[in-house]
Formats: structure tokens, C-alpha cells, sequence
């Protein structure tokens, strides 16, 4: 008998644990050549603005000895054309889908929120308070549990759907997940890149056009690792999805034994397109192997 992969992430029921992540997989859409968008857990969007945003300017990436920094800046072509062009070609596939929103005030993330009640099928919104590389708004709202949860409470004042909470590695982890807890939110996904800096030594100056930049890719997977583990234990029961550094299905597995409810996929799918149907495969092998029954049972077996 097949293993079972489903898992339940607070409200949400996911096929298995594997979650396309915000930002790498574009609308989903773009993926199609290379994987059938039916065999995710789920996809969750890149940001969604009230308008559209052109990002930053270029150089946008620069490769690490182990990941990738980037300061795209939240390129996207505003909400009212994903309702309009992107939506209804997303909603023919059978996944879950998750949209990521952003703003500069609470008010533009509840406004761009309210726009989303018409995406007929749209399992859930993930509100984006910790992008690293944006002047106005992202990281600064994650930094303080107050600011954190003034934006969580305007966007649940304007949607029926389960909110996830996008956080930073670079803030009280803790603290900002039990405020925006307390503030609506039902998931948290753990966490969004660490800011970082890469320096041009021949041309002495910064790589990036925006010049700092958000470090994601295994270099940062034990330190996402231990904020998982960290909130899992201060806050049981609390629904995780661990983002961060997962090549394989034995880095997913090391986020699920932390007590991850799902992962995300974000950096690897720039490196292989179709790495999310890799991992769901050896999640699958692994507990066949292992004698387990389903996957759901390893979440957070490594803290008992």
C-alpha cells in the first residue's frame, strides 16, 4: 500500500506536504513545461500589489558559495490582472492555490485583500510583512509585533479566506508569530529570506542595483530550521510551513521532524523546474521504507 502524503495545515487539507513557494514559481503558470501543477501540495503566488511594480532596478540576483541574493523588489503586475488574465487560467488546475499579497500601508494590503474575494476557489491568501528588499513596507512590518499585527488585522477584516503569515528570519520570531496569531492569522509560513550584501571586489561596489538583497537557498536552512523548531515549541499546535534551503526530500523530512506541517520549495525550482515532483517522490520512498503509513505522522517527531 502507498504511504498516505496528505497532511492538514490548519484550515487547509494538501494532497501532501510539498508547497510551491512565493516568489520562485512565478503565477504556477510558468512552470506547466516542466511540472503537472496537480502533483503539489500547493502554489502559492508571487506578491501581489494594489498596483503594478516594476521591482528594482537591475543586477536583481547574485549567486553565494551556497544560495542565491536577491533583490527583485516585488516585480508584479498588480492584482486587478491577475483577477483579469492569470486567475482564470490557474483555477483549470486541480491544487490549491495560495495567493501572496504585499503593501506599503495595512490599508494597501486590505484593499488588495478585498480585491481577491472575487478569485472564486482561491484557498488562501499569505500576507508578505517580511520582504527584505523594498523600501516601503515588507520587512518593517515584521520587525515589530505591533505593526506585524496591524496589518494582519486590516487584511482580516477584508477576506473570508485562512490566512498565512509570511515571517523574517531577521526578526523576534516568537513574538511577531504570537501577534499575528492573536491578530487572525490561522498559518504561519517560516520564514522569508535573511538580508544580506554581496560586493563587487573588481568594480568596488555593490553587486545588486537595489544594493542589499534577501539570501535564500541552503545556506540559510539551519537557521529557518531552528525558528521552526523554536515556534513549534513555544507555540504547539501552531500550523507551520518551513521555507528555506530544501533541495530534497530529506530536507523536507528534517523540516517535517521539526514540526513543520509542509515545506515550501522556492530557490531550487530556479535551479529545476520540476524539483517539487524529485521531493514528493522521495518523501513517498521514505516512508515506504521506513514502514510508515503517513506522512503526517512524522510531523514534529523529532521534538518527542
Amino acid at each position: 500500500m502507498e504511504p498516505d502524503l496528505s497532511v492538514q495545515v490548519g484550515p487547509l487539507r494538501l494532497a501532501n506536504p510539498v508547497v510551491l513557494a512565493a516568489g520562485t514559481c512565478g503565477f504556477g503558470l510558468e512552470l506547466l513545461p516542466y511540472l503537472d501543477l496537480s502533483r503539489v501540495g500547493a502554489i502559492t503566488t508571487k506578491s501581489l500589489t494594489l498596483h503594478p511594480r516594476l521591482g528594482n532596478p537591475p543586477p536583481r540576483l547574485a549567486e553565494t558559495p551556497a544560495g542565491l541574493l536577491n533583490a527583485v523588489g516585488l516585480q508584479n503586475p498588480g492584482v486587478d490582472y491577475f483577477l483579469r488574465e492569470v486567475w482564470p487560467e490557474l483555477r483549470k488546475h486541480a491544487v490549491p492555490v495560495v495567493a501572496s499579497i504585499a503593501g506599503s500601508t495595512p490599508e494597501e494590503y486590505a484593499r488588495v485583500a478585498s480585491r481577491l474575494e472575487e478569485a472564486e476557489g482561491l484557498a488562501a491568501l499569505e500576507i508578505n510583512i517580511s520582504c527584505p528588499n523594498i523600501r516601503e513596507g515588507g520587512i518593517a512590518f515584521s520587525r515589530r509585533p505591533e505593526t506585524a499585527a496591524q496589518v494582519v488585522a486590516a487584511v482580516a477584516r477584508n477576506t473570508r479566506r485562512p490566512l498565512l503569515v509570511k515571517l523574517s528570519p531577521a526578526s523576534e520570531a516568537v513574538v511577531v508569530a504570537q501577534a499575528v496569531l492573536d491578530a487572525g492569522a490561522s498559518i504561519l509560513t517560516v520564514a522569508n529570506t535573511l538580508p544580506g550584501l554581496v560586493i563587487d571586489v573588481r568594480a568596488r561596489r555593490p553587486v545588486l542595483g537595489n544594493v542589499l538583497g534577501g539570501l535564500s537557498g541552503p545556506a540559510i536552512r539551519p537557521v529557518v530550521l531552528r525558528l521552526v523548531w523554536e515556534i513549534a515549541t513555544t507555540l504547539p499546535g501552531v500550523p507551520l510551513v518551513g521555507v528555506g534551503g530544501i533541495t530534497s526530500a530529506e530536507d523536507a523530512l528534517e523540516y517535517l521532524l521539526a514540526g513543520a506541517s509542509a515545506v515550501g520549495v522556492g530557490t531550487a525550482t530556479l535551479v529545476n523546474p520540476g524539483i517539487a515532483a524529485s521531493i514528493i517522490e522521495g518523501l513517498t520512498n521514505y516512508c515506504r521504507d521506513q514502514g510508515i503509513s503517513r506522512v503526517a505522522e512524522l510531523i514534529g517527531a523529532a521534538r518527542r
